[in-house]
């Protein structure tokens, strides 16, 4: 068995592609609202909103359980429309080594195609593959494109 791994997801949703970067780039502290049963909070913690090296703290509902991931945004893309996050601290990292998190949204017809990729390091091989969070990631994500097409960006 392996100890590196890459788990990809790639869904449509009802959101405009720019609009949907943009929460997940620039102000990830709203999805709280846009899903609060998945998503409890996000909180700034180094640098700027928007800007890449920023360090946000996130606190959420997975797995039957409150969960902690400190991360560090790596990337904005605002050309491809591309996020990279990296988890520097909090519960992923008691099973992986490492863990980067990447979001992307195209246009497509009235909406928009979103693809997620998780990239990974397990600690030993007897860790499972984060299928759970990536279904988790997808719904969650359904609940940010809902809201921005029921609440639109003026």
């Amino acid at each position: 068995m392996t100890l590196w791994g890459k788990l990809e997801a790639q869904f449509g949703i009802n959101a405009p592609a720019d609009q949907f970067h943009d929460v997940f780039s620039c102000r990830p502290h709203h999805i709280s609202n846009m899903s609060p049963h998945n998503i409890h909070d996000c909180d700034l913690h180094e640098g700027e909103w928007g800007k890449e090296g920023a360090i946000v703290c996130w606190k959420y509902f997975h797995d039957g359980s409150a969960k902690v991931a400190k991360q560090v945004i790596e990337t904005i893309d605002d050309v491809n429309l591309l996020t990279v996050f990296k988890v520097i601290e909090g519960d992923l990292l008691k099973e992986y080594k490492s863990f980067k998190l990447t979001v992307q949204a195209a246009p497509k017809g009235e909406g928009s195609v979103v693809h997620w990729t998780l990239e990974y390091e397990k600690i030993h091989e007897n860790i499972q593959d984060p299928y759970s969070l990536l279904e988790f990631i997808v719904q969650f994500n359904k609940d940010v494109s809902a809201h921005l097409v029921k609440c639109p960006k003026k």
